[in-house]
């Protein structure tokens, strides 16, 4: 029998179990589409109770855990921005923190979609802004993602936190990464951290800068980034060179970027621009143009107020001129 089993192809020895796999598949997927057709009847028949409870048994198992079902009617209002139907799922008793089999709440699906009112009800309903996936994907981040800043700012209010966990993904650099300026803006103003530092990406701006977001870039920088921190020895100024961003190159040295500043490979942001481009000539002409005093005062004086107080700025018995010139603007 042994001799048998050895002389059978390697493949066919594993067919039952593919086999046993896509029976189980078939078996969850006539399970699935049955539950859908049962709770269709009974919103049908006017019985919208059984139709919820049917949801929590099998969707939620009415202790908060996910089951092997993909997604609930309400995620589905959710995703779609159907603000009626949401409410009356969630009238009808349905868990505003069901999940899916990857923790995907409803809350979730409306942040990414853009969906702020049906965000706002299910919050309301008790719905956890901080839920995360399996994936430490929180709704803050898809809302970042999608670009939602009205989502963003009603996470926040109710709680959101703008600093992620450790090994989480991280709102500030997704928003940083797509040009998501408006979130940009909302997380800091809510207290993240600029300079927060994931080693495989290295900080906000220099995401932003290798992304080649200039307007990201300045709000960043305007919220006090540190300009010379960004990913191991590359500064921001060294992912601008390398993607030849001209704008941003400039932004950074106004803001006070040390251009001799070295990398891992000792080279300076110069060394790495794409030769004869136009960040190299920026760069290069910048070397043989002293700063003028009025930009070192700036930098002194934006030193010295530090992070925490730049927004204090226009407070300052200052004329309005010197306010923005403080400001950079």
């Amino acid at each position: 029998m042994t001799d048998f089993l050895e002389e059978r192809p390697f493949g066919s020895r594993y067919t039952n179990v593919y086999l046993s796999i896509f029976a189980l598949f078939c078996f969850k997927l006539f399970v699935k589409i049955s539950l859908n057709i049962l709770t269709h009847f009974y919103v049908v028949k006017g019985n919208r109770k059984e139709a919820a409870r049917i949801a929590a048994e099998f969707y939620d198992f009415g202790q908060g855990h996910s089951s092997w079902a993909d997604r609930s009617p309400l995620h589905e209002a959710a995703s779609q921005g159907r603000l009626l139907a949401l409410k009356t799922l969630l009238s009808q008793g349905f868990n505003a923190n069901l999940v899916t089999i990857d923790h995907v709440t409803p809350l979730h699906e409306a942040c990414l979609g853009d969906h702020v009112a049906c965000a706002r009800a299910l919050i309301e309903a008790g719905a956890n802004v901080n839920a995360t996936t399996i994936d430490g994907v929180t709704p803050l981040f898809n809302a970042c993602s999608a670009g939602s800043a009205a989502c963003t700012e009603v996470l926040l209010e109710h709680g959101a936190n703008p600093q992620p966990d450790p090994c989480q993904p991280s709102p500030m650099h997704e928003a940083s990464s797509k040009g998501r300026t408006a979130c940009v803006e909302a997380l800091i103003s809510w207290g993240a951290d600029v300079d927060y530092d994931i080693p495989h990406l290295g900080t906000p701006l220099y995401i932003a800068c290798a992304s080649r977001e200039l307007q990201c870039t300045r709000k960043l920088l305007d919220g006090g980034a540190n300009v010379q921190k960004g990913r191991f020895l590359d500064t921001p100024l060294h992912a601008a060179a390398q993607k030849d961003c001209p704008e941003i190159v400039k932004v950074l040295l106004e803001f006070g970027a040390n251009i001799n500043a070295r990398n891992l490979e000792l080279q300076r942001a110069v060394e790495t621009a794409p030769p004869s481009s136009l960040a190299e000539h920026v760069l290069l002409h910048y070397e043989v143009t002293p700063r003028g005093l009025s930009e070192l005062c700036r930098l002194c004086i934006r030193e010295y107020l530090g992070r925490s107080r730049l927004h204090l700025i226009p407070q300052l018995r200052l004329p309005p001129l010197l306010h923005r010139f403080l400001q950079h603007r």
